[in-house]
């Protein structure tokens, strides 16, 4: 009786918390904060980040929608996200700038992703354990900062979602599936080229083996790979007939990609040692599936995933390398293989990791609030010496509107786990919500102290103004494709490749490093006029160096003297 009437009072709203597994709305808007965060708000950073800015960038200016290009180079490569977030630049040139308008189109393939992953798995796995999937990949911790980026892999994980998709459903609706698998590869194509796309190949032939009919599936697995031809062929046709110089350059590029990796055995060894914190918390939940469910694993439902894993993992060791971005492609097989394991965990573990994400992200959310203090106010004392030490010349100023946001999403996250009901996915629940609520409060409190130290913006403009009024071109040695693509998007330099036939005529040499590096000596007819870096740039190696030729030799010539 006493039981019944209390089941019969009405709980507050306030108290009720989330619904586990979430509803569509719920898990629609945890994704969403965290997908749009930290999108604007800096400027290109090192790496990927400001080398497919700068291509966006060039594309937007020069309006050649075919061959992409870098800082006035040619740049072979595929051409769908730097299309989308051309499109993205153009129509929001009236809000955002170039470099934050590209980054929404990373938005776009991410959510395309975590929507792909959510239906594969709702095909594999049931309707129940399905939500599960995109909090996984979400929460993957490799995950986050590339989902944040200017990243062209973001399209490539995407078209590798969508083709699971296709291929899970393909003998329950065989024509949807085989038209969802031939779309997706040939997108992933125009995203990424031909190697992230390989690991698909043997796992459609994989589904077809496992077919109920594979004659038929065959057939149409077959019509998909056609599909995925007319598809490619859209973008490889036009440039065939007016750059085939460019389109022999791209597949010269491809073919040296599936043979950059000398030493493949080094480089899976590399990623498999990244995997367990890259991968967290998907891979030790793919473990307990597998051992949960051993003996289901000659299904359909844990063989694919297994295979898929294996093949990609394969691939991106032969291929790819043991590079971050491409460990993306790793992920969605390893979620497809952990999200019916969250249903099966055992009540100790399950407790244990929510504890363990809970308690992780309160004392993260602590240290970042600690953080923002130190550097605002000036307290604690020692860690302010310590960031100011790290950033030299940084001054935190306090912004209102972003402080509030902060401390509305932590008050957020202290309502969510005092209230989330008991269940089996809370702890996933839980993991997402504290990886969601880390990366809100680090771009909203701590963005302008990581924008400080990692823009090229300060050290373009007193490049600029080092520069002589007369002068021929500048010649540059040792420059990442970074720095050429920074230096182009914050002043518009243009920057020949040294020891080539267009630097005979400079007067002027940027060299990355020290003069020694570069091959330059005192009797080499180059004078230092400038020198400059960013504030993390202490050592030698790390500075830009510009230097003025005294008499009219050639680089290269002027390098060996």
């Amino acid at each position: 009786m006493v039981a019944t009437l209390m089941r019969d009072q009405q709980v507050p709203a306030c108290l009720k918390g989330i619904q586990l597994p979430p509803n569509g709305w719920t898990l629609a808007i945890l994704l969403a904060l965290y997908v749009f965060s930290g999108l604007i708000g800096h400027d290109p950073w090192k790496n990927d980040d400001a080398v497919t800015i700068g291509v966006v960038n060039e594309m937007v200016n020069n309006g050649d929608w075919l061959r992409s290009s870098l800082a006035g180079r040619p740049f072979p490569d595929a051409p769908l996200y730097y299309w989308l977030a051309t499109v993205s630049s153009h129509l929001l040139s009236w809000l955002l700038p170039v470099h934050e308008a590209t980054r929404l189109a990373s938005s776009v393939f991410t959510l395309l992703a975590l929507t792909f992953i959510l239906l594969a798995a709702r095909e594999l796995h049931g309707r129940e354990p399905a939500p599960a999937a995109p909090l996984l990949l979400a929460g993957s911790v490799g995950f986050l900062f590339h989902a944040h980026e200017a990243q062209p892999m973001l399209a490539a994980l995407a078209a590798h979602t969508a083709a699971y998709w296709g291929l899970v459903q393909i003998d329950r609706r065989p024509r949807r599936g085989a038209c969802y698998f031939g779309a997706a590869l040939g997108l992933g194509y125009l995203a990424n080229g031909l190697a992230p796309m390989l690991p698909l190949l043997p796992v459609a032939a994989f589904v077809v083996w496992r077919a109920k009919n594979r004659q038929h599936t065959a057939l149409l697995s077959l019509g998909a790979l056609l599909l995925a031809g007319a598809i490619a062929s859209l973008w490889l046709l036009p440039l065939l007939l007016t750059s085939p110089g460019y389109l022999s350059d791209l597949w010269l590029a491809e073919l040296n990609q599936l043979s950059s990796s000398p030493q493949p055995l080094l480089s899976m060894q590399r990623l498999l040692l990244m995997l367990p914190w890259y991968a967290w918390p998907a891979l030790p939940l793919a473990g307990w599936t597998l051992w949960a469910k051993r003996r289901q694993l000659s299904g359909t439902p844990m063989l694919l995933p297994i295979f898929s894993f294996v093949l990609t993992l394969l691939v991106v060791s032969l291929c790819l390398g043991a590079r971050s971005a491409s460990t993306l492609l790793l992920l969605p097989p390893l979620v497809l293989l952990a999200a019916p394991g969250i249903q099966s965990l055992r009540r100790g573990a399950a407790n244990a990791f929510d504890w363990f994400g809970m308690i992780t992200f309160s004392v993260f959310s602590l240290l970042i609030w600690l953080g923002w203090m130190a550097m605002v106010f000036g307290w604690p004392a020692r860690l302010a010496k310590q960031l100011t030490r790290m950033e030299p010349g940084f001054v935190g100023q306090p912004a209102i509107a972003a402080t509030v946001a902060a401390l509305l999403a932590t008050l957020a996250w202290c309502w969510l786990i005092a209230t989330t009901p008991r269940s089996p996915m809370r702890g996933i629940m839980h993991w997402m919500a504290g990886v969601t609520l880390f990366w809100l409060l680090m771009t909203l409190l701590w963005m302008p102290w990581f924008d400080y130290g990692k823009t090229y913006r300060a050290v373009a403009t007193s490049l600029v103004k080092a520069l002589p009024e007369k002068r021929d071109c500048i010649a540059g040695m040792n420059l990442t494709d970074a720095m050429l693509a920074s230096l182009s998007y914050f002043q518009g330099l243009q920057i020949v490749p040294a020891r080539s036939a267009p630097d005979r005529n400079c007067d002027l040499l940027l060299i990355h490093g020290t003069p020694k590096e570069a091959g330059l000596t005192t009797t080499s007819g180059w004078r230092k006029i400038w020198e400059g870096g960013r504030p993390v740039d202490r050592r030698d190696n790390e500075k830009l160096r510009l230097y003025q030729r005294s008499a009219k030799k050639n680089v290269s010539g002027g390098a060996r003297d």
